[in-house]
């Protein structure tokens, strides 16, 4: 296959310098391992073959994805793996190992720099969160400076690639592009957080007179034929990592793919099997994005193998927010998509937040192995450097994350007295519960939402209750306290921000002074 000329430009800088950087270190770069990480866009935790629960759903019956059956039959299922409600801030947690409380860039960025992609409310005025997204550079208003992770990994040796979605800051910002956060390849990642276009025959939204800011760039020798985005994104990414692995030094794979995001557009690949099964139009071409997207999986593990990698080579699977549920976005009802979780995209109930996680990592991860403790993005930054052996990175930024890895070592290991917190002070614009100004947190089994604009707190069992449909706040008033004055302790540590009062300025309260309220 041949290599695209930009990824040949693209190499030779590299080849020089981190060729010779590879060379010196060649015994130490030997016995690191490659790491890829396979980010799928707004895929729920039930939109694959794989199930992440006690039990197959019917949605689990619905997908076709024998490759991340093959990826959890070769390494460990995380059923409670959580992200943030909305995309950019899963990303940014990830790339800084920060809560999106913290580094508050907590809504997804606009493409131009300087606008708040914020819906209007009548209630509330807009906070002023980091609209601008990540700089490594100080100086940017509105955006949270930190030291990104593939920086880091460079820095150590590694070889580091970006293809597919980026999404971590507007144009003309620092984060806008892969290069300027330490990837050294960047092919189709930009501002945009979605495609103009999946399809070949359209150059991906490339087309005189139609383009938008969301056409995907790069890619051009696919343009005019039939080769799908995520084959495209595929290809592409296979291309990339064959240098490093010819150079012998270990590669870092970011493969972010625009799939499952809109707009859902069928893949002919797949598409057939799906209505023939009786689903509606978009719900088969949906179930045609997720297929594609695990051809991808298969096709890069595959590539792995063929030239005796797939041995030294971790992969990390994840997605970045929960299912897409909005009315006319989806088929079906509003916010069924994810059921037995509650809502989707948006929300900060399980449905908007729970992912599919996958993590493979030979010789270290014993094979169809299950870990029930739960992990969220933020703990990814500190893991990933693990892995690669960097051992305390200097960074700018105070991490949050907690290291995963000795969860892979040892899936007996429990910590139910740690907190996850999710927060989002926006209104992102859809509707439903837990949608637009809300906050969580999860400790244990239990589960605390708090509605900023009804000033209500619910409780959930999460163990018992994974749909959080009874809310036993009312029955355990004494955790509901507990609960909600660590929320707020963790968000006032963060200097989180808190929406204010259209009519008079005054901020919301916190949790912690609803629980005692009542």
């Amino acid at each position: 296959m041949a290599i695209k000329p930009t990824v040949k430009l693209l190499a030779i800088v590299p080849f020089i310098f981190y060729g010779f950087l590879g060379g010196v270190q060649a015994q130490k770069n030997a016995k690191r391992p490659n790491i890829i990480l396979f980010m799928v866009d707004d895929m729920g935790w039930q939109d694959t073959s794989v199930p992440f629960w006690e039990k197959k759903t019917p949605l689990n019956e619905r997908y076709r994805t024998p490759n991340m059956q093959r990826l959890a039959n070769e390494g460990v299922k995380f059923t409670n793996a959580y992200a943030t409600p909305v995309c950019t801030p899963t990303r940014i947690s990830l790339l800084t190992g920060i809560n999106a409380a913290h580094h508050k860039v907590t809504n997804w960025t606009n493409i131009q720099q300087n606008i708040s992609t914020d819906a209007k409310d009548s209630t509330f005025k807009p906070v002023d969160w980091n609209i601008n997204g990540l700089s490594p550079q100080a100086g940017f208003a509105h955006t949270v400076h930190a030291t990104p992770l593939p920086q880091l990994l460079k820095e150590a040796g590694y070889f580091t690639i970006h293809t597919g979605k980026a999404h971590w800051g507007p144009m003309g910002m620092p984060g806008s592009s892969p290069k300027n956060l330490g990837f050294i390849v960047n092919i189709a990642g930009h501002a945009a957080g979605h495609p103009q276009n999946y399809y070949g025959q359209q150059n991906y939204g490339n087309v005189l007179g139609k383009a938008t800011y969301h056409a995907v760039p790069d890619l051009e020798e696919y343009y005019g034929s039939e080769v799908f985005l995520s084959e495209a994104i595929t290809r592409e990414a296979i291309k990339a990592i064959a240098y490093p692995i010819e150079t012998k030094q270990p590669f870092f794979l970011h493969l972010s793919h625009y799939a499952v995001h809109t707009p859902i557009q069928g893949d002919a690949r797949f598409i057939e099997k799906y209505q023939k099964m009786g689903l509606d139009s978009t719900e088969a071409k949906y179930a045609s994005l997720v297929e594609g997207m695990d051809k991808s999986l298969g096709d890069v593990m595959d590539y792995l193998k063929k030239v005796g990698q797939a041995d030294n080579t971790i992969i990390v699977f994840m997605s970045d927010n929960g299912g897409l549920s909005q009315e006319n976005l989806r088929g079906g009802g509003a916010h069924t998509q994810n059921l037995p979780l509650k809502i989707g995209k948006g929300s900060v109930h399980e449905g908007g937040v729970r992912v599919p996680m996958l993590v493979k990592w030979p010789s270290v991860v014993k094979p169809s192995t299950e870990q029930n403790q739960y992990v969220i993005v933020e703990d990814f930054f500190p893991s990933i450097l693990e892995m690669a052996g960097v051992i305390s990175p200097k960074t700018i930024q105070k991490v949050d994350g907690k290291s995963f890895v000795p969860l892979l070592k040892n899936p007996a290991l429990k910590d139910q007295n740690r907190s996850l917190v999710w927060h989002y002070p926006n209104k992102w614009g859809g509707t439903g519960a837990g949608i637009n100004y809300a906050s969580a947190i999860r400790k244990g089994d239990w589960k605390l939402l708090y509605d900023m604009k009804k000033q209500e707190l619910s409780l959930y069992n999460i163990r018992e209750d994974i749909g959080e449909v009874n809310n036993q706040a009312s029955q355990f008033p004494q955790k509901v306290k507990e609960l909600a004055s660590e929320l707020s302790q963790k968000l006032k540590g963060w200097n989180a921000l808190m929406p204010t009062y259209a009519k008079d300025g005054s901020p919301v309260p916190w949790p912690e002074q609803v629980a005692h309220k009542n």
